[in-house]
C-alpha cells in the first residue's frame, strides 16, 4: 500500500492516497462532478481518442520542455488551475501548489475561493502568479479583489465565464458537504473516520476563504446547495461587462470556461491575452463537450490572434503531449495537481508536478520531438 508522495509513481497513486486520507465528504468535493459525471469521465475519455505515431531516429538526447507560455519561459507548457477550498483537504495546500509551481517555473492561478490569502500567496510564493476572480453579484467586492490582484503583482487576471450558477453536485448532497461545514449525524460520522484529519480541524480551526471574508455566502442545508460559493455568481455578468474588466485590468486577461467557435473570435476581437478552453471539469454543466474536443473548434475561432489553452482531464504526461499536437499553446492542471496537494501537502504536489514533467519529457523523447514546437499533429492518429 502507499503511504507518501514518494512512493507514488502516477497521478492515479495520489488520488489513492487522498482518498485514504480523507473524509468521504472531503475527498468527493475534490474529485466529483456535476449530476452523472458524464462530462467529468468525458473529459479523460477525450484523451483516449488519440493514439501517438512517433518519429524514430531523431536525436533526443538533449531534450527539453521548457518554453514561453504567455510571453515568459515555462519549465513546461502548464500552469496550475484555480481550484477553490483546498485548504479544506490539507492545511496550506494553496501554498504547497504555488510553491511547487515557482519551482518549476509555472505558472500557479490563486482561486477567489481559495482558503490563501492574495496577498499570502504574493509574499510567500513569489512566482508567476494568476488570479481568478469569480464574477460576484457584489460588484464592489469584485472590483476590490481585482485591485488586490493588482497591487501585490499578479501578472494575469483570469475570469472564469462558464459559470453563471453553481453546478449540482450531488455527491456533496449525499455526503450533508458545504462550506461553511454543516455538521450532521452524516458527516460527523464521516470526519471522525479520519482521525488525523479531524484533529487538525479540531485543534486549529477550520480554513476560511481568505479572499472572500465578508462575503455572505453561508448554506442554508446540505440539500439547498447547488455550488458553496454558487450562491454569490453574478448570472447577469455578460460581453459589456466583460469589457469593462478588459478596460480596467492593465495587465494580461484570460478568459477560461470557452467551448465554442463564436465566442472564441469575439473574445479574440475583443483583446483578451488568452483563452482556456474548459467545462469547468465537469463540475457544471453535466453533457458539456469534453473540453479537448472543442480545442480544434475553439483554435479554429481565434484563429491565431491569442494563445488557447485547455483544461480537463489530464492525468498523464503523454496527455499534455496530445493537447500541444491538436494545436493548444499549453494545458491547466487542475485535479491532477490538487490530488498531491490534498495527499500530501508540499511533498505532494511537487510529486504530482515531478510525475507529469517526467511524463511529458519521456513521451516527447519516444515520440521524437526534442522540443515542445516538434509536439505536431502529424504525431496524431484517431484511435480505431
Amino acid at each position: 500500500m502507499t503511504h507518501s508522495a514518494a512512493a507514488c509513481y502516477s497521478i492515479a497513486d495520489l488520488r489513492t492516497l487522498a482518498r485514504r486520507r480523507l473524509p468521504r465528504a472531503v475527498f468527493d468535493f475534490f474529485d466529483g462532478g456535476a449530476e452523472d459525471e458524464r462530462t467529468l469521465a468525458g473529459n479523460g475519455r477525450a484523451f483516449e481518442r488519440w493514439q501517438l505515431a512517433p518519429r524514430v531516429l531523431v536525436d533526443v538526447a538533449d531534450a527539453s520542455s521548457a518554453c514561453s507560455l504567455l510571453g515568459a519561459p515555462a519549465g513546461m507548457p502548464a500552469a496550475i488551475a484555480p481550484t477553490g477550498a483546498a485548504g479544506f483537504g490539507w492545511r496550506g495546500a494553496d501554498l504547497a501548489l504555488a510553491r511547487a509551481a515557482a519551482r518549476m517555473g509555472l505558472p500557479y492561478t490563486l482561486s477567489s475561493s481559495a482558503t490563501t490569502a492574495i496577498e499570502t500567496i504574493a509574499e510567500q510564493a513569489p512566482g508567476r502568479l494568476w488570479f481568478q476572480a469569480y464574477v460576484l453579484r457584489n460588484r464592489d467586492f469584485f472590483w476590490q479583489l481585482v485591485d488586490r490582484a493588482r497591487e501585490a503583482g499578479y501578472e494575469a487576471l483570469v475570469i472564469t465565464v462558464d459559470l453563471p450558477v453553481g453546478g449540482k453536485r450531488e455527491r456533496d448532497f449525499r455526503n450533508h458537504f458545504s462550506i461553511p461545514f454543516r455538521f450532521t449525524s452524516r458527516n460527523v460520522l464521516d470526519f471522525a473516520s479520519r482521525p488525523r484529519w479531524a484533529l487538525d480541524m479540531l485543534l486549529r480551526g477550520l480554513p476560511a476563504m481568505e479572499n472572500l471574508r465578508g462575503l455572505e455566502t453561508a448554506a442554508t442545508s446540505a440539500g439547498a446547495i447547488a455550488s458553496s460559493v454558487g450562491r454569490s455568481y453574478d448570472p447577469a455578468f455578460d460581453w459589456a461587462r466583460l469589457a469593462e474588466v478588459r478596460e480596467r485590468w492593465p495587465r494580461k486577461l484570460i478568459v477560461k470556461g470557452v467551448s465554442r467557435a463564436d465566442d472564441a473570435t469575439r473574445l479574440a476581437a475583443m483583446g483578451v491575452d488568452a483563452i482556456v478552453v474548459s467545462n469547468h471539469g465537469g463540475r457544471q454543466l453535466d453533457g458539456a463537450v469534453p473540453s479537448l474536443q472543442a480545442l480544434p473548434e475553439v483554435l479554429q475561432g481565434v484563429a491565431g490572434r491569442c494563445p488557447v489553452l485547455v483544461d480537463g482531464g489530464i492525468r498523464r504526461g503523454a496527455d499534455i503531449a496530445k493537447a500541444l499536437a491538436l494545436g493548444a499553446h499549453g494545458v491547466l492542471l487542475g485535479r491532477a495537481t490538487l490530488f498531491g496537494a490534498v495527499a500530501a501537502g508540499d511533498a505532494g504536489a511537487q510529486r504530482a508536478l515531478d510525475i507529469l514533467h517526467d511524463e511529458l519529457l519521456r513521451t516527447m523523447r519516444l515520440c521524437g520531438a526534442p522540443g515542445v514546437a516538434q509536439l505536431s499533429a502529424d504525431l496524431l492518429r484517431p484511435a480505431p
